[in-house]
């Protein structure tokens, strides 16, 4: 009997909570559909559903929490052809969405053209979060006082490949670079990230050959790399792994390979075990039918900011939220650190996996590597570098 009474007390101390309407958090999923690009292997397709996939399992995350607290998440998917109409066919939809947040699946330069120059975010008062682009100069010159980024940068991910260097006193490094506007990004990265841990690349070379490597990778590739001499390690800015995975074990000499084929820095991969990870995985793998990546990571943790600052806040206004995902936001992302927003540039602080296709090898910040503030913020533009001013008006 005593039980009986302490479940019907349960019941009229959840009762009000059931009796109010249920809130709706609208939230808008763009994605402007990219060009194919040819490459010299089709043994690495990109997924139609990439990052969309780890929205959706955030949204259901988010309302299992939501069920109990009188709220729903409502995702509404837009997906445009890329084209002379999908831009503005985008910001249509943006002005016509009654949704607060908007995810951003597109190029950095299709972010750039949608919220450059427009009003309507903080007409509508609405918060953006990139979860495909990592480039570096949406997190600074061209940076956009709305705009959060969820998915790691450039710049990040090669300090974490320098940190990792220092660490095995590897100091005799060489870069192969791709032909890409993405390879260019990744290589310049690196050079950045090089000087900034007091490096520097003793050689460097791009990638000219465009036969089928298939058949002769051995016999090219050797003689490509034989040029270098000796070195510790062979840095490969190959993006799209187009040619990338012909390298390894067909250079000159027998050394480490990092980018491309090798050794990755990743905001995700399906190698992360530890720290609750292989439960996230697992249930990513159970709604999408294949592996996570970073760009699913990335959306699937801009879904749990929003739900957190709306928890948080109580719901409150979106100029509310905003200050609370800058300054108070501490998330947990299966990744053995607290993960929080810079305050100079919308980026997430989030620790950058080196790792290879079957298991993690470190994960950055590495010890030793201290910050006065934040030890994530030694991965990246840290805010004295910052070329961000929206974040500072």
């Amino acid at each position: 009997m005593k039980w009986l009474l302490l479940l019907i007390q349960f019941v009229l101390f959840l009762s009000p909570v059931y009796a109010q309407e249920s809130r709706t958090i609208d939230v808008l999923y763009l994605k402007i559909q990219q060009a194919e690009r040819a490459t010299l292997s089709n043994l690495d397709p990109i997924p139609d559903d990439l990052a969309l996939k780890g929205a959706e399992l955030g949204a259901a995350d988010n309302n299992t929490t939501g069920s109990f607290l009188g709220y729903q998440f409502q995702l509404d998917v837009q997906t445009f052809e890329e084209g002379d109409s999908a831009l503005e066919d985008a910001k249509a939809a943006i002005a016509q969405s009654k949704a607060n947040y908007v995810l951003l699946d597109m190029n950095a330069k299709q972010q750039l053209a949608l919220l450059g120059g427009s009003e309507q975010s903080q007409a509508k008062q609405q918060l953006f979060f990139n979860v495909r682009a990592y480039d570096v100069s949406l997190r600074d010159e061209q940076c956009h006082t709305d705009l959060f980024h969820t998915l790691p940068s450039y710049a990040m991910r090669t300090d974490a490949f320098m940190q990792f260097l220092i660490k095995k006193k590897w100091d005799d490094i060489h870069l192969l670079e791709g032909n890409s506007p993405e390879d260019a990004a990744f290589a310049n990265a690196l050079r950045r990230s090089a000087k900034k841990y007091q490096l520097k690349f003793d050689q460097e070379s791009k990638w000219l050959l465009d036969g089928d490597l298939r058949r002769q990778a051995a016999a090219e590739v050797s003689l490509l790399t034989q040029k270098f001499g000796d070195y510790d390690v062979l840095f490969v800015a190959d993006e799209w792994n187009d040619f990338a995975r012909y390298i390894r074990y067909n250079t000159w000499k027998p050394r480490p390979i990092f980018g491309g084929d090798g050794l990755q820095a990743l905001g995700w991969s399906e190698v992360f075990e530890q720290w609750g990870s292989a439960q996230l995985q697992s249930r990513f793998e159970a709604l999408a039918e294949r592996a996570m990546q970073s760009e699913d990571y990335a959306a699937w943790v801009a879904l749990r900011a929003i739900d957190e600052i709306n928890v948080k806040t109580k719901f409150a206004d979106i100029a509310e939220q905003k200050k609370y995902l800058l300054n108070d936001l501490e998330l947990a992302g299966f990744k053995g650190r607290p993960l929080s927003f810079r305050d100079w540039n919308g980026q997430l602080r989030q620790p950058i996996g080196l790792a290879h296709q079957s298991a993690l090898v470190a994960m950055a910040p590495l010890e030793g590597f201290l910050h006065a503030r934040n030890e994530l913020d030694g991965l990246g533009y840290d805010k004295g570098e910052s070329g961000c001013k929206a974040f500072k008006e």
